[in-house]
């Protein structure tokens, strides 16, 4: 696991606190979701906005900023809400191994590329295997369980 963070500034925040606000009233931008997870210290539930990624039927969650308060909070709580205000239920997530993660992080690129660009350690949607597999120690990802969640 790496610990290589982009920390987002201000400007970059704003907008962000926007998006999610939108989500977790229902409104997705580009395949966004309301994420919450409870604090890893205080307990709080905190929330995020997260770029949903579906492939074959299953569910992903990619954090191209590296490990991210909430990656952190969720390795701790290892279930998390997702969905609007009024229609949040609880999933169980386990995060991938490297070696997972090259065909979920091309896939994530080839959508949200335009988005993520600036941070996602120099990465495009035309990188290759190699270099995917170079870099999944620093992006993690997170399946969705279908089951239901239980606390870690």
């Amino acid at each position: 696991m790496s610990a290589r963070y982009d920390q987002p500034n201000w400007a970059a925040r704003a907008p962000n606190t926007l998006i999610r606000w939108l989500a977790e009233a229902g409104i997705s931008i580009a395949g966004t979701r309301a994420l919450r997870v409870r604090g890893r210290t205080t307990g709080k539930p905190r929330g995020v906005v997260v770029n949903l990624l579906t492939v074959d039927g299953a569910r992903y969650l990619v954090s191209p900023r590296g490990n991210t308060q909430w990656v952190r909070n969720v390795r701790a709580a290892g279930v998390v809400e997702l969905g609007p205000r009024w229609h949040r239920r609880p999933m169980g997530i386990t995060e991938l191994a490297d070696d997972a993660k090259p065909e979920l992080l091309q896939r994530y690129l080839a959508k949200w590329y335009w988005q993520v660009k600036g941070y996602v350690g120099g990465l495009t949607p035309d990188a290759t295997h190699d270099e995917l597999r170079a870099a999944a120690p620093s992006i993690p990802v997170f399946a969705l369980l279908t089951g239901p969640a239980s606390p870690a």
